[in-house]
């Protein structure tokens, strides 16, 4: 049942908050609506003690909060419902609702600034960072927000009209959007669709589909970039309307769609359009490794094609250093480097995080199932040097794997500081010790950022600094 509300004043208005998680989105929310007169109620169904960093930070505000439950006349009495992305759409609390909103649409509703896009099953949080990156250099009033941890709330008073903002949207977000024409973005992106979220979606077309609504709101004079290495890139240019840029690390691949090709030559990253051929990603640069050769190649193609000059794209690429949590080098002390890789989530993110890093390597795996495909981890071949295993439901489907390839292990463990004191003694100078999960975070942290952090904390208490 649909109900008006303006979403620019609604003050006097009850506005229920779903979902207020510890990552940002639903704070804002809260404090958007709270700050411009709305009757604000917080609905989630965690606990008190595991929402206390938000709830200090709403501390200010005059909110009513229902926790660990949700009650159904709080839906039913409500004008506008905020869901989090991660709430499916049929929730039967939701079916109460007048009206249903995301942080997403109440942004775009408001936005007269060019919006840069990305979507991915992995890879799009390094893409946007270094996107951000470049632009800012030539667009200081340039804003980074989304699925990235900052909702675009909490810049919306601060856009100047005529700057790129840059989101990262998942899937939830993306399927949230109603309609998704909402989002007209300039240039959008997919970096590639893997095996995930299967606890969530029933199939990976409904997944796919959700993806490409990124596509839904641009025309001709837009631009889509696909990836073309990943099996569903060439499903995903049939279903966009705008011109098409299609990228690859396997050399130049053509495509009856396109009109610009993205590639590596020698270490360095090309891009084939309007009749030239440019340089891009320097061969000499900070971020390395597969993961961030995606990204910088799909970042610095989506700034040439937004109008930067190769020059300014080129200098701002060779200076990213990539991003915390995904092939960051947390830690180094006894000759040893410690890598966070957090960010991989699913097996194939883990492996090809594993496979990049050469020398001796000592893998930290392991974690929550999500309905995972383990296939990645069959087709391995490198051997690491050491395998230690952190607990969870993913682990134990890992381990029946790990034994028919005849690989021993460490673990399961239950903490960072204890597998890392099992592994030190197999470790020498120059070895690397690479977290690289391949699963959820859910069993023994907050969220992947939680398991990041307690890693780092955990090299640096036990390597010393």
């Amino acid at each position: 049942m649909e109900h008006s509300i303006d979403l620019k004043r609604p003050e006097g208005k009850k506005v229920l908050i779903m979902g207020l998680g510890i990552n940002g989105g639903g704070l804002s929310c809260a404090k958007y609506f709270a700050e411009r007169g709305a009757l604000v109620t917080v609905t989630d169904l965690s606990t008190e003690e595991r929402l206390r960093p938000s709830l200090e930070k709403l501390s200010p505000y005059p909110i009513r909060y229902v926790l660990g439950r949700h009650e159904e006349e709080d839906f039913r009495q409500a004008d506008l419902v905020v869901k989090n992305p991660a709430v499916k759409p049929n929730s039967p609390f939701l079916r109460n609702a007048r009206r249903i909103t995301t942080d997403i649409e109440i942004f775009l509703v408001q936005c007269s600034n060019p919006v840069l896009a990305v979507t991915g099953s992995k890879g799009k949080s390094t893409t946007v960072s270094a996107l951000y990156h470049i632009l800012k250099g030539a667009y200081p009033g340039s804003q980074l927000g989304g699925n990235i941890t900052r909702s675009p709330l909490d810049f919306l008073s601060e856009l100047d009209g005529s700057s790129p903002v840059v989101l990262e949207l998942s899937s939830w977000q993306l399927g949230g959007l109603v309609p998704p024409t909402l989002l007209r973005a300039r240039v959008a992106a997919i970096t590639n669709l893997f095996y995930d979220h299967m606890n969530y979606y029933s199939s990976m077309e409904e997944y796919a589909r959700d993806k490409e609504r990124i596509f839904a709101g641009q025309g001709n004079h837009d631009w889509s970039v696909i990836n073309l290495d990943n099996p569903w890139g060439s499903y995903f240019a049939t279903k966009t309307q705008a011109q098409l840029a299609v990228l690859s690390l396997k050399g130049r691949i053509t495509h009856p769609k396109a009109q610009a090709y993205a590639y590596y030559q020698n270490k360095t990253g090309i891009l084939e359009w309007k009749g030239r051929r440019v340089k891009l990603v320097p061969s000499e640069r900070r971020a390395l490794g597969l993961a961030n050769d995606y990204a910088l190649l799909f970042a610095s193609v989506m700034a040439a094609i937004y109008g930067l000059e190769p020059d300014q794209v080129r200098q701002r690429v060779q200076e990213f250093t990539g991003i915390p949590h995904r092939m960051e080098i947390c830690h180094q002390a006894r000759g040893i480097t410690f890598i966070n890789d957090t960010a991989a989530t699913i097996p194939e993110a883990s492996t090809v995080s594993f496979e990049s890093v050469s020398g001796r390597v000592h893998w930290i795996t392991g974690g929550t199932d999500k309905n995972l495909n383990l296939s990645p981890l069959e087709k391995m071949m490198k051997k690491p040097e050491s395998l230690v295993l952190m607990e969870g439901s993913a682990t134990q489907r890992m381990m029946a794997i790990f034994q028919a390839k005849g690989w021993s292990w460490l673990g399961p463990f239950k903490d960072f500081e204890t597998a890392l004191r099992a592994l030190e003694a197999n470790l020498r100078v120059g070895d690397t010790v690479l977290m690289s999960p391949g699963a959820a975070s859910f069993e023994l942290f907050q969220n992947e950022f939680d398991r990041g952090e307690k890693f780092r904390l955990a090299c640096v208490k036990i390597y010393g600094e």
